[in-house]
């Protein structure tokens, strides 16, 4: 690679790294309001709802669509996600 190239790649992966810290921030405000609506669950069969997850990957697919963006990407990051929050929920769950 040309040093004119590595130049570049270091400038974008600066980019990066300042967007990445841009999604801590929006992961910390997601994450406390997990809290919110896990505080709001009574059993623990109510951490996984299919209807509201099938919805949530439509959105999204139909979100990505209309931004341009390929839908399996995003499709993939939000089931990834919903997938670490349900593990959240079940690790975080107290019966009352």
């Amino acid at each position: 690679m040309s040093p004119l190239k590595k130049k570049k790649l270091s400038k974008i992966r600066l980019e990066l790294d300042k967007l990445d810290n841009s999604f801590i921030k929006l992961i910390k405000k997601r994450t406390n309001l997990v809290k919110r609506v896990l505080a709001l669950k009574e059993k623990r069969s109510e951490i996984v709802d299919q209807k509201r997850i099938a919805v949530i990957l439509k959105n999204i697919k139909r979100k990505s669509l209309k931004n341009k963006i390929d839908p399996k990407i995003t499709n993939k990051i939000w089931s990834n996600m919903i997938a670490a929050y349900i593990d959240f929920e079940r690790r975080n769950f107290k019966k009352k």
